[in-house]
């Protein structure tokens, strides 16, 4: 979940042919017709998983966790030339992903089973509802979920700006869902909440048809803005009310939302980073690189390529739709240009700002950031997580990567501490 990481990564006309290939996966594995289940596979594939040994993993699978009843979610990534699609199996006693990596010619190329997401224990589905909504108009459409809480209202509303990459409305990473947790626990406690698919989820390929315009007015900016417009005409939810949480880069754009937004009755920053995403980005790289393990000198080699890239942003003469570490120069150049806190500083609505102190991504020094700007301000809050990751989930000792891969959810202090602060002020 690098800062770097594909924040204009596309997916190709074959994405819906993917998903609908990984649902027909599942539905022959379901047939245990398994000679037809491979034949979609990539020639190692086929090697490593004939169809006797297809069956014995789906048997062993079944023996343990009781008869397949049926599949539900599916999600898909992309990292460098592989797709990946998640597919939600859900058992007898327990789910699990099926996790399928596609090839460029849209074969098999890996197949995993991956622990599935869990709802958080303070989510309770009978404290409140949920309806698919469309965010903007014309073609930046995005498909959301307005949560809303139960009873008449009007209600306190929050919407959540993803982090860096096409992040979905959940902003799944791995197991975890962050933005599902912090929708189904605010609204249990009488506070909506709208998230979306983020418009590099959405439309990948258009943004890159654009001919390099393009920034983070376009990834994320825009659609805050208009997401914030629509809860504010929103029956049942209180226009007054209306706030923006953003997290990880999302945190970073809140002041620039904020900007856009006046009415706006404040911003909530989790791990926003104050300094700029080229020094953070080659920040989190070295600090992959000191964990070490076997990929350290790839990652290592990584800085130095990234650096270069970097470097080529402080010659004059870059045309801004030069691509750069796969984005236009034009997103980095604005980027530059643009500093959160000050940002943050010039507006009079009240923010909080949240910080997992066990973060490698967005760090200590980012929180300090906020508060050289913003610590004399009576309307801004302040708090730190001692035991908190960038997911703003517990954990033990130095964080790392593959710790996002394990099944954990948003500590639930952060979602009560949220709560408070929106509610703060509210008539009884």
């Amino acid at each position: 979940m690098l800062i770097l990481a594909a924040t204009l990564t596309s997916f190709s006309q074959q994405k819906s042919d993917l998903i609908a290939s990984a649902r027909s996966l599942v539905d022959l594995l379901a047939k245990e017709d398994f000679q037809a289940a491979v034949a979609g596979f990539d020639d190692t594939m086929k090697s490593a998983s004939r169809p006797d040994k297809l069956k014995e993993l789906w048997n062993t699978i079944t023996a343990q966790m009781g008869p397949f009843k049926r599949q539900t979610e599916v999600r898909k990534e992309r990292q460098g030339p592989y797709y990946f699609v998640f597919v939600t199996l859900e058992f007898q006693k327990d789910s699990l992903d099926l996790k399928l990596v596609y090839n460029g010619a849209g074969q098999v190329a890996g197949m995993f089973l991956v622990p599935a997401y869990k709802a958080p224990e303070y989510a309770r589905p009978d404290s409140f509802t949920e309806r698919e909504v469309k965010i903007g108009a014309g073609e930046w459409v995005l498909p959301g979920t307005l949560t809303l809480p139960a009873g008449a209202g009007p209600f306190p509303a929050v919407v959540l700006v993803h982090g860096s990459g096409p992040g979905n409305r959940d902003e799944a990473i791995g197991p975890n869902k962050t933005f599902r947790d912090l929708a189904w626990g605010l609204a249990g406690k009488g506070v909506a909440v709208l998230r979306y698919d983020k418009r590099t989820n959405v439309y990948g390929d258009k943004l890159i048809a654009m001919g390099g315009r393009f920034t983070v007015n376009e990834e994320s900016v825009d659609d805050g803005v208009a997401a914030a417009a629509l809860l504010r005409q929103t029956p049942g939810i209180d226009s007054k009310r209306v706030f923006v949480l953003g997290h990880s880069l999302g945190g970073t754009l809140a002041p620039r939302i904020g900007s856009q937004a006046p009415d706006l009755a404040g911003l909530i920053i989790l791990a926003g980073t104050t300094r700029s995403i080229e020094e953070i980005t080659v920040e989190q790289l070295n600090y992959i690189a000191s964990l070490g393990g076997p990929g350290a000198e790839r990652v290592k080699a990584l800085i130095e390529t990234t650096k270069t890239h970097f470097a080529r942003l402080n010659d004059p003469k870059l045309p801004e739709t030069e691509m750069v570490l796969g984005v236009p120069a034009c997103y980095w150049l604005d980027l530059r240009s643009y500093n959160p806190a000050q940002t943050a500083a010039s507006l009079k609505m009240p923010i909080l700002i949240l910080q997992g102190e066990r973060d490698y991504q967005v760090t200590m020094v980012d929180f300090q950031g906020w508060k050289k700007y913003l610590s004399g301000r009576a309307n801004v809050e302040f708090k730190t997580y001692p035991k908190l990751n960038h997911l703003f989930e517990e954990s033990e000792g130095k964080s790392t990567p593959q710790e996002y891969e394990k099944p954990a959810n948003l500590a639930s202090y952060v979602v009560d501490d949220i709560a408070a602060w929106v509610k703060k002020g509210q008539p009884k």
